[in-house]
C-alpha cells in the first residue's frame, strides 16, 4: 500500500507546531538540565558536572531566603482556597438555578473580578485591612485576595455544570419522599463529584502560583512564589531551578491524582 502523499502545507504547519512545543517546553527543559547540575553549576550553561547535589539543597537553608516553609504555606493556602472555593461557588451554583431579585446584577459583580487589575486587589484589600487596624497575613488577606481570583472561575463552572444538569433525577427523589437536604447530598452531589474536583484543582492551581494578588498582603511571611520572587532579585543559586524542578513535577503529579479522581467518580456514576 503506497503511503498518502502530504501536500506542503501540512510539512509547513507541522514544523509551525513542532516550534510552538519547543517554545512551550524548551525553558521548562533548561530549567530541569540546569537543576541537575554539580555542586561548582552556575545559572547559566554551559553545565558543571551531573548530580542531585541542588535537588537535594532545596529543603536547606539557602543563602538567602529558604523554599520549605513558604512551600508549606503555599499547600496550606491553596488547600483552604480549594475547600471554600468548592464550598462557595456549589452554594451559588444552587442559588442561582432559579431567578431571585438582583441575580443579573450579582452575577456581574461576582465575575468583575477578572477584569480588574490583580495588584489593583492586592492594594483594595491592604488598605481595608489598614483602615480597620488589622495585620496583613498570609492565611487572611491574602486568603481573600485569592478567593477573588478562584470563587468567579469556579462559579462560572458550577453554573455550566447546573446548566447540563437533568432535573429529573431531583424530581424523583422528591417523589420517593426525599427532602431537599437529602436530595441534593444522595443524588446531586455524587452526580457533580467528578466535576467538583476539577472545580477544586482549578482553585489550588490558582492559587498555588498566585503573585499579585497576594504581593501586598502576605505580611512577613511569604508564600513560594514571593519567596522565589525575592530571591531572583537577589544573587542566587541553581537551587532556584531545583525548586522549578520539583514544583513542575509536584504540579502534574496533583494533575495526575484529579485525573483519577475524576475517572473513579465518573465509573462509580455508570454502574
Amino acid at each position: 500500500m503506497s503511503l498518502e502523499k502530504r501536500s506542503l502545507s501540512f510539512y509547513f504547519l507541522a514544523a509551525f507546531f513542532g516550534l510552538f512545543i519547543l517554545f512551550l517546553y524548551g525553558p521548562m527543559l533548561v530549567i530541569f538540565l540546569l537543576s541537575l547540575q554539580g555542586p561548582e553549576g552556575g545559572l547559566t550553561f554551559p553545565m558543571k558536572g551531573f548530580s542531585l547535589y541542588w535537588i537535594n539543597s532545596v529543603f536547606q537553608q539557602q543563602r538567602i531566603g529558604s523554599f520549605a516553609e513558604p512551600f508549606q504555606r503555599s499547600i496550606i493556602l491553596g488547600l483552604i482556597v480549594m475547600l471554600v472555593t468548592v464550598a462557595v461557588t456549589v452554594m451559588a451554583g444552587l442559588a442561582f438555578r432559579n431567578r431571585f431579585l438582583g441575580s443579573r446584577s450579582l452575577f456581574y459583580l461576582t465575575i468583575s473580578s477578572l477584569i480588574v487589575p490583580s495588584i489593583l486587589i492586592s492594594f483594595g484589600i491592604l488598605v481595608i485591612f489598614s483602615q480597620l487596624g488589622l495585620p496583613t497575613e498570609w492565611y487572611t488577606s491574602a486568603l481573600g485576595g485569592h478567593l477573588t481570583w478562584t470563587i468567579p472561575f469556579g462559579f462560572l463552572i458550577i453554573l455550566g455544570i447546573f446548566n447540563r444538569f437533568n432535573p429529573a433525577y431531583e424530581e424523583a427523589a422528591r417523589d420517593l419522599g426525599a427532602g431537599d437536604v437529602q436530595t441534593f447530598w444522595e443524588v446531586v452531589f455524587p452526580l457533580i463529584l467528578p466535576s467538583l474536583v476539577g472545580v477544586g484543582l482549578f482553585g489550588f492551581t490558582l492559587s498555588y502560583d498566585e503573585f499579585n494578588r497576594t504581593a501586598l498582603i502576605t505580611g512577613s511571611d511569604n508564600t513560594l512564589p514571593l519567596e522565589i520572587f525575592g530571591m531572583t532579585t537577589n544573587v542566587t543559586s541553581p537551587a532556584l531551578y531545583a525548586l522549578g524542578t520539583l514544583t513542575t513535577i509536584f504540579s502534574f503529579s496533583v494533575m495526575a491524582i484529579a485525573l483519577f479522581a475524576i475517572q473513579f467518580f465518573s465509573r462509580r456514576q455508570q454502574q
